[in-house]
């Protein structure tokens, strides 16, 4: 064949092949370009009180003052399309992590909404040794919520497939645009005997519990590992052989897997932007990321075992396959004792001698307080603080008797004998009444010196 013959030959061959790209293009845009969001989408939040559901969903809202309710709460996540300038809300539904608050789940999840359900479990960095119970408990009160709902058979075998394949057919975004990244580990170069199975069966340990769900887990707080390390001793190994168990249990669930901070804002845009892409399909490029171990991402479909390994050759102390908590163990709670100042309140006796030797020493009056009449009084000059009571002879003395019954009273012991009988009585009523006495004259003097005093004004009137 002449070569131009050949020539003609192979542009016939191209073109079909052009316009079946093209007619391909166009057929998609017709079909899906004129799509609004669905708005009947749904997140649903699970996990322990103190998890921070509340916070995270703030985050995602782009509220900075998160409000927390109880039992199923209610909120919304405003979902903008800029391609298409279209918008929607994604419901939110967060459940309380009190365990008699479960039967409210029928209300978030049923058999209507589960086809449009992801859902989110929520664990705490501040808790570490609880990680792993809370994961397994939540994923348990799911699966039996599921198997009450008596949910179509083909439904959710369709969706366990759809789970299987997104495993089996993962890609990770990010390989054409940079494959350099040290930021991924590209489950095309690592891994692949697990990921690659000629006869297309799942990886190792993947999917066993499949719920026919999207999941994605999320361990929150994850500032506080610097605490950890520094308050409780944790080391890298620690860190290492915790997030090993977490993402086993991630690829049991199909889950993908989140470390974020809500402090230091920790791949927070991050979740919402995945969220969305397995919503609504948006666009998703960021690649795995595993190297900073406070803001881990693994998408679903890209781990497997061979990876996870990688994490146990810095497992020195412990065994990738120690139950959790011998290793991750709660440090003990120390009691603060906080211990209140003791105010001790002057001995009795020490205080009326020294009240007596005011007396004696013409000081100020006894009494813890004056009177406001006592203190316009001109039998008394100054203030009170170290004034000095000019009165009538004998005052003092009469007093003075009175301070020295109590003192007698008072300085006998519960063993020792007292005087007693009709002839202490009447001196001891005596020393009363002439006391009495003498404090009730103080008075009236002082009322006597009010009176002149305002005579003498009306008289200037």
């Amino acid at each position: 064949m002449p070569p131009f013959e050949e020539t003609r030959e192979k542009s016939k061959s191209v073109e079909p092949k052009k316009k079946n790209i093209w007619s391909q293009i166009l057929s998609d845009v017709q079909n899906h370009g004129n799509q609004k969001l669905p708005s009947f989408k749904q997140v649903l939040v699970l996990g322990d009180n103190e998890s921070g559901k509340t916070t995270m969903v703030a985050k995602l809202q782009g509220v900075e003052d998160p409000k927390k309710g109880s039992g199923l709460e209610y909120a919304y996540i405003d979902v903008r399309d800029e391609y298409r300038d279209d918008h929607t809300r994604l419901s939110v539904w967060v459940l309380d992590g009190d365990p008699g608050h479960s039967n409210l789940l029928k209300f978030a999840l049923n058999k209507d909404t589960f086809a449009d359900t992801l859902v989110i479990l929520t664990v705490t960095m501040t808790a570490p040794w609880g990680i792993l119970d809370q994961l397994q408990h939540w994923a348990s009160v799911l699966a039996d919520h599921l198997d009450k709902l008596e949910l179509d058979i083909d439904l959710r075998q369709s969706k366990r497939q759809h789970l299987v394949k997104l495993w089996k057919e993962y890609i990770e975004p990010g390989d054409e645009l940079d494959p350099t990244s040290p930021m991924k580990r590209s489950s095309r170069n690592f891994g692949d005997e697990d990921a690659d199975n000629e006869d297309g069966q799942l990886p190792e340990a993947t999917l066993t519990n499949n719920l026919g769900l999207d999941i994605v887990v999320v361990v929150t707080k994850t500032d506080y590992m610097q605490t950890l390390e520094k308050e409780h001793d944790y080391r890298d190994e620690h860190l290492d052989f915790m997030q090993s168990w977490i993402r086993r249990f991630c690829l049991q669930y199909g889950a993908a897997l989140f470390y974020t901070s809500a402090k230091e804002d920790k791949n927070c845009d991050l979740l919402y932007k995945y969220l969305t892409h397995r919503i609504y399909g948006f666009p998703f490029r960021t690649p795995a990321l595993v190297v900073e171990k406070d803001a881990v991402f693994i998408p679903a479909g890209w781990d497997n075992m061979k990876k996870i390994s990688i994490l146990y050759e810095n497992m020195h102390s412990c065994k990738p396959d120690d139950y959790y908590r011998d290793i991750v163990v709660q440090p003990i709670a120390r009691k603060t004792i906080s211990r209140e100042s003791e105010l001790l309140a002057e001995d009795e006796q020490v205080f009326l001698v020294r009240m007596q030797q005011i007396l004696l020493a013409g000081g100020g009056p006894p009494l813890g307080r004056t009177t406001d009449s006592m203190r316009s009084s001109p039998l008394v000059k100054g203030t009170l603080d170290g004034s000095k009571v000019v009165s009538s002879p004998g005052g003092e003395g009469v007093l003075a008797n009175f301070f020295n019954s109590l003192l007698n009273k008072k300085s006998s012991s519960p063993g020792s004998t007292t005087k007693s009988g009709p002839e202490s009585l009447p001196d001891k009523a005596a020393m009363r009444s002439d006391a009495a006495a003498e404090l009730d004259r103080l008075s009236r003097g002082a009322k006597k010196s009010l009176g002149a005093l305002d005579f003498g004004n009306s008289s200037d009137c």
